[in-house]
C-alpha cells in the first residue's frame, strides 16, 4: 500500500503540471472504487482551475475555489501524468484532464482507491479525527509521550494510530523502532520518555529520508513520473525476515501485530 512517503512523492510529482491549470474534462470510466466516484464531477469541474495540491495524511487534496477533490490510492493505486489522448488502460478508472493537453489518470487494479469531493467550508469525516502530520511542528516529542502515558498498547500499533500521528505505515513503523532499539510488542505505556522521544526523531528521520529516495517500491507503487521508489535499498528490517541484523548479525524475527507483518531484531530491540 502507499504510505505517507508514496503519496508525498506522488504530490510533489504531479504539482507542478497540474497546478494553475484549468480542467477541460473528467473522464470516470470506473465509478466503483472503495466509494463510489461522484459522477457530477463530470459536469462541475470542466471550467474550474487547480489552486493547490496538497497532502493531508495519506490523501492527496487537490484544491480548487468550489471545494477540494480527495484522492486516496488505497492498496495499488497511482496518479501518474500522461498525454490526454493517450490509449487507457484496463486499470485506468479516472481522469482529470487538463486544458493544456495533459490528463492526471488514476490507476487502480484493486480499486480499493478513492476520488472524492469536498465542498468549500466543509471538513470531510474522512480527514476530520486525523493526528497531526509527523514532519510538521505539530508533531513535536511530546506528542508521543503523552498519547503513550498509561497504554498498555504495543508500540507500534500506538505509533500507526492515525489518531496519535497520521502516515506511520507498516514499513516506516518498523524501521523506526529498529532505529530506537525498541521492541514493536513493548507496551507504549513502559518505555521511558527518553526512548519515547528519540523514536518520534526516528519517525521523522526515516519519513523524511524515504521521501528524498521517491518512497518505497515492494509491487505495485510508481511516482507521479511512473518512475518506482529506491527507499527499498535502505530498508534495515522490513521484508528481511530471516537475514542478519545490519548491527550485531543476529538472524531478524518476524511477527504478526495488528495483522500486519513485524519484523525486528531480538537483540538490539528491547
Amino acid at each position: 500500500m502507499p504510505e505517507l512517503p508514496e503519496v508525498e512523492t506522488t504530490r510533489r510529482g504531479i504539482a507542478p503540471h497540474i497546478k494553475g491549470q484549468r480542467v477541460s474534462e473528467v473522464i470516470i470510466r470506473q465509478p466503483k472504487l472503495r466509494w463510489p466516484v461522484p459522477l457530477e464531477l463530470v459536469d462541475d469541474l470542466p471550467g474550474k482551475v487547480v489552486q493547490s495540491v496538497e497532502r493531508r495524511a495519506k490523501y492527496l487534496l487537490i484544491g480548487f475555489e468550489q471545494g477540494t477533490l480527495i484522492i486516496h490510492l488505497g492498496m495499488s493505486g497511482s496518479l501518474r501524468i500522461v498525454q490526454a489522448d493517450q490509449e487507457e488502460g484496463k486499470h485506468d478508472h479516472v481522469d482529470l484532464v487538463l486544458q493544456n493537453g495533459i490528463a492526471l489518470r488514476l490507476t487502480d487494479p484493486r480499486r480499493f482507491g478513492a476520488v472524492l469531493w469536498q465542498p468549500k467550508g466543509v471538513e470531510h469525516e474522512l480527514l476530520s479525527h486525523l493526528g497531526p502530520e509527523p514532519l510538521s511542528e505539530a508533531f513535536d516529542d511530546q506528542v508521543l509521550v503523552t498519547a503513550a502515558k498509561g497504554r498498555k498498547t504495543a508500540i507500534k500499533q500506538l505509533i500507526m494510530d492515525n489518531k496519535v500521528v497520521v502516515g506511520v505505515g507498516n514499513i516506516y513503523a518498523n524501521e523506526a523502532l529498529f532505529l530506537s532499539g525498541i521492541h514493536p510488542k513493548r507496551a507504549a505505556g513502559r518505555i521511558s520518555e527518553q526512548r519515547l522521544c528519540r523514536l518520534a526523531e526516528n519517525i521523522r528521520i526515516v519519513l523524511s529520508r524515504a521521501i528524498q529516495q521517491g518512497g518505497t517500491t515492494l509491487k505495485d507503487f510508481v511516482g507521479g513520473d511512473g518512475k518506482p521508489g529506491y527507499f527499498k535499498q535502505e530498508l534495515n528490517v522490513y521484508g528481511r525476515t530471516g537475514e542478519c541484523c545490519v548491527n550485531c548479525g543476529s538472524i531478524l524475527k518476524e511477527i504478526r501485530l495488528g495483522q500486519r507483518s513485524t519484523v525486528f531484531c531480538p537483540d538490539c530491540q528491547r
